[in-house]
């Protein structure tokens, strides 16, 4: 009995590392478009003028 409920609670656990890292994967996506977009609005919004000076 006690190996059945040991084993149940590996099987919850890997299924909820399973299903928090699947979210992540959204998130991180969701994160890059942002930064992705935010990126390319502060280059079009700053001008030439007024952005960093690169070498």
């Amino acid at each position: 009995m006690l190996l059945w409920i040991v084993l149940f609670v590996l099987v919850l656990v890997v299924f909820g590392l399973g299903f928090t890292l699947h979210i992540l994967w959204y998130v991180a996506v969701a994160l890059l478009i942002l930064w992705v977009i935010g990126f390319l609005m502060r280059g079009r919004l700053s001008g030439r003028s007024t952005g960093r000076s690169h070498r």
